[in-house]
C-alpha cells in the first residue's frame, strides 16, 4: 500500500468532515468568533487601511461575487476576501491562538465568508468549513514554530493561505484529490514576513493575499489544476524552506479524533504579547496606594519568546503604538484603558504617556511560565514597590472573555458603522448561524447603511 503523503492525509480528513462530526464545543467556539471577526472587521473597515482595501476590491469590479464588509460594494471573491481581511486585521481587535503567534479569522474567516456569499452555502456549511480552516491553520503553525517565527515569517499569513484554501475548498465542495491539489498551490503562495513593526500599515496587508491566496488556490484546484502532494515535507518543501527545527508529526496528529480548538480573544487593541503587560499595569492601578503620578521606574520581565519585541518608546503612528509594550502601559496605567481610542494621535503627543513609556525597562527572564507571562514593578518615587504577575491575559482559554463580554465589544465596534438595530440582529443570526440556509442574507447586515 502506497503511504500518503501530509497532505494527501489531511486532504481527506476535510473532504469528509461536516458539521455533525465537530464537537458541541467547537461549534460554540466558531460562532463567537464569528461574532468577533465581523465586529471586528466592520470597525476595522473605516480604518485607514480597511478604507483603502475596499477602495481597491471596489475598483477591481465583480459585482457577482461577495459582499464588502463595511459597505454596500461587491467584488470577486479572492478580492472580497483580500479586503476583509485586511480590515479585520487593521485595529488589533482580531482573535489570537494559545501562544500568541497567529490570528485565525483574517485569513480563514475572510476566505470562508466570501466563498460562502458568492455560493450560497447554508450556516452548518459555513461552520464546517470555519472549523476546518481554523483546524488546517493551528496544525501547521504547530508543525512549523517557533522555528518559522524566529526565522521572520509571519505565522498569520505563512500558515494562515492553508487554513484559508481548506476553507474555501470545504465551501466549493472539493474532493480530497482536488483539496490536495488547493494545499500544493497554498504552499507555493505562503508568504509574509515579521519586517511589519513600524509605522507604516505593513502589519495590516499581510493577512489580505493569504486569505485571497486561499481562494484562488480553491478555485484552480476546483478547474482541474494540480498541485504537487509533497508541499508539506518534501525536499524543497514549506516545512524545508520556512523552518530550521520543526515537528511535521503535528501536521496528522490525531487525524482521525475530534480536534480541539483553542482560540483566544483581544480585549484590548494592540498585539496580543502585550495584553499580559496591560493586565499587570490594570492590576498595579488598583493597587491601594499606588499613584501614577508618582512612579519612579517600571520594570518588566518578560519570557524570552517575546521578550524582544514590542520594546518602542517612541511610535510615531497608532500602528506603531498597538505594538509597543511601554505606550500600552502608559495609556493603561493613565486612563485604566487600552482601546482603540487610547491608540489615538492625542497620546502620543501627551507628555504624561511619553514619561511613562521612557521609564519602562524590559528584560529577560526564562523562568517565567509562558511565552506570553510577564512581571512588572512600578517603584515609586518615596521607594514603595507594586508589583503582578500574569500568566493568562484576559481573553485567554484560562482567563475566557464571556459570551455577554464579547457580545458587548462587537456592539461597541459594529453599532457605529452599521447602527445598533442591525448590528444587534447580526448578532442574533451569527449565534443561530447553524439554522440560516444562505449565509448571503447574513452578510447583507454587514453591509453599511
Amino acid at each position: 500500500m502506497t503511504t500518503q503523503t501530509h497532505a494527501q492525509q489531511l486532504a481527506n480528513r476535510f473532504a469528509k468532515l461536516n458539521y455533525n462530526d465537530l464537537t458541541p464545543e467547537s461549534r460554540h467556539a466558531v460562532k463567537r468568533l464569528l461574532l468577533d471577526y465581523l465586529g471586528v472587521a466592520l470597525a476595522g473597515s473605516q480604518s485607514e487601511s480597511g478604507v483603502i482595501a475596499r477602495r481597491f476590491a471596489r475598483e477591481q469590479g465583480g459585482k457577482t461575487g461577495a459582499q464588502l464588509i463595511g459597505d454596500k460594494a461587491r467584488s470577486s471573491m479572492a478580492t472580497t476576501a483580500f479586503a476583509n481581511a485586511i480590515s479585520s486585521h487593521s485595529i488589533e481587535l482580531d482573535d489570537i491562538d494559545v501562544l500568541a503567534l497567529f490570528h485565525f479569522s483574517p485569513p480563514v474567516y475572510s476566505s470562508a465568508l466570501a466563498v460562502a456569499d458568492a455560493t450560497h452555502a447554508s450556516g452548518k456549511q459555513l461552520i464546517a468549513a470555519l472549523a476546518s480552516g481554523c483546524e488546517m491553520m493551528e496544525r501547521v503553525s504547530r508543525a512549523a514554530n517557533n522555528s518559522l517565527r524566529n526565522r521572520a515569517f509571519h505565522t498569520t499569513p505563512t500558515c494562515g493561505v492553508f487554513g484559508a484554501t481548506i476553507a474555501a475548498s470545504k465551501l466549493l465542495k472539493l474532493n480530497a484529490a482536488k483539496i490536495t491539489n488547493a494545499l500544493g498551490m497554498a504552499g507555493a503562495q505562503a508568504s509574509g514576513l515579521m519586517e511589519m513593526y513600524g509605522p507604516s500599515m505593513q502589519k495590516r496587508f499581510n493577512p489580505g493575499p493569504t486569505a485571497r491566496n486561499g481562494v484562488t488556490a480553491a478555485l484552480m484546484a476546483q478547474l482541474g489544476f494540480t498541485g504537487a502532494d509533497t508541499i508539506f515535507e518534501g525536499e524543497r518543501g514549506f516545512l524545508k524552506a520556512f523552518t530550521d527545527k520543526n515537528f511535521p508529526q503535528e501536521l496528522v496528529k490525531g487525524i482521525n479524533k475530534p480536534f480541539e480548538l483553542l482560540i483566544e480573544f483581544k480585549p484590548y487593541s494592540c498585539a496580543r504579547p502585550i495584553h499580559n503587560a496591560i493586565d499587570c499595569a490594570l492590576d498595579v492601578r488598583k493597587q491601594a496606594g499606588f499613584d501614577v503620578n508618582q512612579v519612579k521606574s517600571i520594570a518588566f520581565t518578560r519570557h524570552p519568546d517575546w521578550a524582544h519585541y514590542h520594546q518602542n518608546k517612541t511610535p510615531r503612528t497608532y500602528h506603531e503604538a498597538q505594538v509597543s509594550l511601554p505606550f500600552s502601559v502608559a495609556v493603561a496605567l493613565l486612563e485604566g484603558q487600552a482601546l482603540l481610542k487610547q491608540y489615538s494621535d492625542k497620546n502620543i503627543r501627551n507628555a504624561k504617556v511619553k514619561h511613562l513609556s521612557d521609564i519602562t525597562s524590559i528584560a529577560v527572564d526564562a523562568k517565567l511560565p509562558r511565552g506570553v507571562s510577564c512581571k512588572m514593578v512600578a517603584t515609586l518615587k518615596d521607594g514603595r514597590t507594586f508589583t503582578s504577575q500574569i500568566d493568562y491575559p484576559k481573553g485567554s482559554i484560562q482567563n475566557p472573555m464571556s459570551d455577554a463580554e464579547l457580545l458587548a465589544k462587537f456592539m461597541s465596534l459594529a453599532s457605529p458603522v452599521i447602527g445598533a438595530a442591525r448590528a444587534a440582529s447580526l448578532a442574533k443570526s451569527v449565534m443561530s448561524v447553524e439554522k440560516c440556509p444562505d449565509v448571503s442574507a447574513l452578510l447583507k447586515l454587514a453591509a453599511k447603511k
